[in-house]
């Protein structure tokens, strides 16, 4: 029950800033809101392998009440936060109603941009939300059926090409995984295709794949790539997406999966606050991550625009993310307890980790690099230890183990139909 002489803390976005932030807090003097427009914190870094048929969603998502259940002074609230009132001190929401505040961390998070081309998201979605993951599991399992029953050789094949925009983390593990899907675990289960002919494609404007790894790494995620059978191309760019196919440079290539990979925009945080952004959308805070002349309102993750010591931004991803929540947690207790003012975030970085498919993977710690089989077993240990909970451990361990021993993926439930257009071999939509 709360109490209304205690600081109001609210927090909006149970990602992982947001959760970081309201664990570290635990038994200070507050009464915590945790606003989310989901019931569910979701481990962003493994979603690709639930739209992949890896893992199934329960594995990688946890109901936010139930987090909380023993912490009495945490009210859970399920609603879409449209604006703050920094007069009044309290954020609007979409049902019209008002929370009120004296400290307020905006953690909301960023999705998928398709740069001025939001057409394209009907046939091409991103990857940032649960829904995001079975809508492109559903699409790559039923191109594989749609497959098996089409008499049309251009068609087919048309259903057998899956492209993949942008080669950063995402995009390198989503190809690699259906590539595998297609030319080792599909094979024996269908008798009028062979799954063996799919074509993977992944695409990247810029020079190389996984730009924030070194070189080296990059060039060995490559070729490891195309060993599997993905047809990686560089320095082209995307000029259309359509029902009928993708359009890379000039040529256009028949094609019924797409998945966007590419971009991302920040969540409005900025506007809302009517403070300065970067080109992505992130609300350029100060060194103690609150808003420019708003002291009592923290922006902290994917919402926020920060740079290193040496000018370079820190990256978005969970261990920074968590790192602010912490930092904001030290800094909020130090105020409660009428400490001074004189904290600055520094980023740690931890390394950087992908997967390129079974028993291959890429870590880059600095000075220490590793690829291959080893750094795949090592890349799965950490990616485990950051789960929540026992059960989920042990879920995500026996899927990965059973995947590794049997090469069956575990997850190949086509769990709610799709009405998707079949286009003609020169483009245009038939039904």
């Amino acid at each position: 029950m709360t109490t209304s002489n205690r600081h109001r803390l609210v927090v909006v976005g149970a990602g992982f800033g947001g959760l970081q932030l309201v664990n570290d807090l635990k038994g200070a003097p507050l009464d915590i809101t945790l606003v989310d427009k989901r019931n569910h914190h979701l481990f962003q870094p493994l979603l690709y392998q639930v739209a992949t048929t890896l893992l199934a969603t329960s594995e990688i998502a946890w109901p936010i009440r139930r987090l909380y259940r023993d912490r009495p002074e945490v009210t859970t609230i399920l609603a879409e936060v449209e604006g703050v009132d920094k007069a009044a001190k309290t954020i609007g929401l979409a049902n019209g109603t008002t929370i009120p505040y004296d400290t307020l961390v905006l953690a909301t998070g960023a999705t998928h941009t398709y740069f001025g081309k939001d057409e394209w998201e009907a046939v091409a979605p991103g990857l940032k939300t649960l829904e995001d993951a079975t809508t492109i599991r559903r699409r790559v399992l039923l191109a594989f059926e749609r497959a098996e029953v089409e008499t049309d050789p251009a068609i087919r094949q048309a259903l057998l090409t899956f492209t993949i925009i942008g080669a950063g983390p995402t995009g390198v593990e989503m190809a690699g995984i259906i590539s595998e899907l297609a030319h080792a675990t599909l094979p024996k289960e269908f008798r009028r295709i062979d799954t063996r002919t799919t074509r993977v494609i992944l695409v990247e404007a810029g020079p190389r794949v996984l730009p924030g790894l070194s070189e080296d790494l990059s060039a060995y995620a490559h070729r490891a790539l195309e060993k599997r059978g993905v047809e990686v191309r560089t320095g082209q760019r995307v000029t259309s997406c359509t029902e009928a196919g993708v359009t890379i440079d000039d040529n256009f290539i028949a094609c019924r999966t797409m998945v966007w990979a590419a971009g991302v925009q920040a969540s409005p945080a900025a506007r809302w606050l009517g403070i300065e952004a970067d080109r992505a959308g992130r609300a350029v805070v100060e060194k103690n991550l609150t808003a420019p002349g708003h002291p009592d309102v923290f922006i902290i993750g994917d919402t926020a625009s920060v740079v290193r010591e040496d000018g370079t931004p820190v990256p978005g991803i969970a261990p920074a993310a968590k790192q602010q929540g912490a930092f904001v947690a030290k800094v909020i207790r130090a105020r409660l307890n009428g400490g001074s003012e004189s904290a600055v975030f520094r980023y740690r970085h931890q390394g950087s980790l992908a997967t390129i498919g079974k028993r291959s993977a890429i870590i880059d710690f600095g000075r220490f690099k590793m690829k291959g089989t080893l750094a795949w077993w090592i890349w799965g240990i950490a990616h485990i230890y950051f789960l929540i909970g026992t059960r989920s451990r042990f879920a995500v361990a026996w899927s990965w183990l059973w995947i590794y021993l049997s090469g069956q993926h575990s997850a190949r439930l086509i769990t709610q139909r799709e009405t998707m257009r079949i286009a003609s071999p020169d483009g245009h939509p038939e039904q």
